[in-house]
């Protein structure tokens, strides 16, 4: 696992990668990823090194919104500390 990447998920109907980054979860949409090029990725002994070896800078990306999920998680542990 990554210190930087969080977490990892592949939609194979629309091609697109989702990658949740750092701590405060900012999650960037990567756009026409390729399934054995995610399959790659998710296996990978570095996920920081293949990310910026094969990812970064060759798709097109955008930040996501959080999700209304991962906002009731938030304020959830927010209300519990």
């Amino acid at each position: 696992m990554s210190a930087v990447i969080r977490h990892i998920h592949y939609n194979p109907a629309s091609q697109t990668l989702t990658i949740w980054f750092g701590p405060e979860g900012r999650r960037y949409r990567y756009f026409n990823v390729p399934e054995t090029l995610y399959e790659a990725f998710r296996s990978a002994e570095s996920r920081g090194r293949f990310f910026n070896q094969s990812i970064r800078g060759r798709f097109d990306c955008q930040l996501a919104g959080p999700s209304e999920q991962a906002n009731q998680r938030w304020q959830g542990l927010r209300s519990a500390s």
